[in-house]
């Protein structure tokens, strides 16, 4: 994934679903060139939040290592709180 455009790069957000939102906000462009997607789907007690796949990012073999390398450790550095993020149907 190329450089995600953040109003400040640095600036450290709380663990809320507007947040993941704004995040996942600046992340969607880069999976909607491939025809995919990602929408929120939920935040558990333990800080684990969970999106799910949408077009062609739902069936792509390469799915989990987008979710490890590019979503989840681009919400973990916006969103320290975050434990982890999973995928659901």
């Amino acid at each position: 994934m190329s450089e995600v455009n953040f109003k400040s790069i640095d600036e450290v957000l709380e663990l809320t679903q507007e947040n993941i939102e704004i995040v996942l906000k600046d992340i969607r462009p880069f999976l909607q060139l491939d025809g995919g997607d990602v929408e929120f789907s939920g935040i558990l007690d333990s800080g684990i939040v969970e999106v799910r796949f949408k077009g062609s990012c739902k069936e792509c073999p390469l799915s989990p290592m987008t979710l490890r390398a590019g979503i989840e450790r681009i919400l973990m550095q916006k969103i320290p709180a975050i434990k982890r993020i999973e995928s659901v149907e």
